[in-house]
């Protein structure tokens, strides 16, 4: 079990309709995880697609049909996925509670992170003058293991986090957003892919 501390460093909110329906990730312990596709709305009137784990002690997941209506608390979990020689960084909503057929939630995609930035901070501005800084925030979980997400701010908000140092303790509030790009294989190969990232609203040192 994780301790009441550390889940309060990583606190995610999500509310949409299941997008495509379970299937079966892992086992730990006769305990079965599954992974589903959830379309969460934007205010924009797009939407992100955000994957979500489940357990099936939580959920009867065969029940689990697309068009549902969900909501998610849990944590932004992260981990290592090796194959064709090249490591990627898995990120997913992990469950730990689910409400079905509920009222959506007044915030329906919701993050608070408490973690500490563990590379440099890439700031830049696009041809159309907007800033952007780029973040790794590494958010402590019980066992001695930590969860590490992309974040990214815009504006006043990436100034500041272009001038914070590595091992600085940030906490930061935000969305959890999809984002689809190509990526050049070779010189004549490409693949479209899905990164998903943290799209801050607030951020502070946390003193």
């Amino acid at each position: 079990m994780e301790n009441s501390r550390t889940a309060e460093n990583n606190i995610v909110s999500l509310s949409g309709t299941v997008a495509e329906e379970c299937v079966f990730s892992h086992e730990v312990y006769g305990e079965g995880f599954y992974i589903f596709s959830l379309e969460v709305r934007r205010l924009s009137d797009n939407e992100d697609i955000l994957p979500v784990t489940v357990s099936d002690r939580l959920t009867d997941v065969k029940t689990l049909k697309a068009g549902d209506r969900v909501n998610i608390k849990g944590q932004l979990r992260s981990y290592n996925h090796y194959s064709a020689n090249r490591n990627r960084l898995i990120l997913t909503a992990f469950a730990r509670e689910i409400e079905r057929d509920a009222e959506p939630l007044e915030n329906p995609n919701e993050i608070f992170l408490n973690g500490y930035i563990c590379k440099p901070p890439i700031y830049r501005t696009t041809p159309f003058g907007r800033e952007i800084t780029d973040i790794l925030v590494a958010a402590n979980r019980s066992y001695g293991k930590s969860d590490y997400i992309p974040c990214i701010a815009w504006g006043r908000n990436a100034r500041f986090a272009g001038s914070l140092e590595v091992g600085a303790n940030i906490r930061l509030w935000g969305r959890i957003q999809s984002r689809t790009y190509i990526k050049h294989i070779s010189d004549t190969e490409t693949e479209e892919r899905v990164a998903y990232e943290v799209s801050i609203s607030k951020i502070e040192l946390n003193s």
